[in-house]
């Protein structure tokens, strides 16, 4: 829908590829479709979730094993994102580095874009 010819919509670290690879595998899904909904302190969250069927709608992106699907009414917000997977001492999880993000509250869980 939001597509430049040539160019990917999202973009995945080796890290992120590897682990959704994994839990593709471990689960029997078709992916991991991400979408933004209306919620939390900065007015939007990030949704992830392993599905069973590719949605025609979706755009999709695989790299190494990993695939991902965009929700087609999350396509504008999240062109140009990087999906990283980050290891800590206390936490892992997905991180979105996103361009057309302009806030995020303070627990990170939160976003807000530009209007558009």
């Amino acid at each position: 829908m939001f597509s430049i010819p040539g160019k990917q919509a999202v973009t995945i670290t080796p890290a992120a590829a590897a682990q959704i690879a994994k839990l593709m595998n471990s689960g029997s899904s078709e992916g991991l479709r991400i979408g933004v909904k209306k919620g939390g302190c900065a007015g939007m969250e990030y949704t992830m979730d392993y599905v069973s069927e590719i949605d025609p709608n979706d755009e999709v992106v695989e790299q190494a094993g990993a695939r991902v699907m965009i929700a087609p009414m999350a396509q504008m917000f999240l062109f140009g994102t990087e999906i990283d997977y980050e290891t800590s001492l206390l936490e892992s999880g997905f991180r979105f580095n996103n361009p057309n993000v302009t806030e995020a509250c303070g627990c990170g869980e939160s976003i807000k874009f530009a209007d558009m």
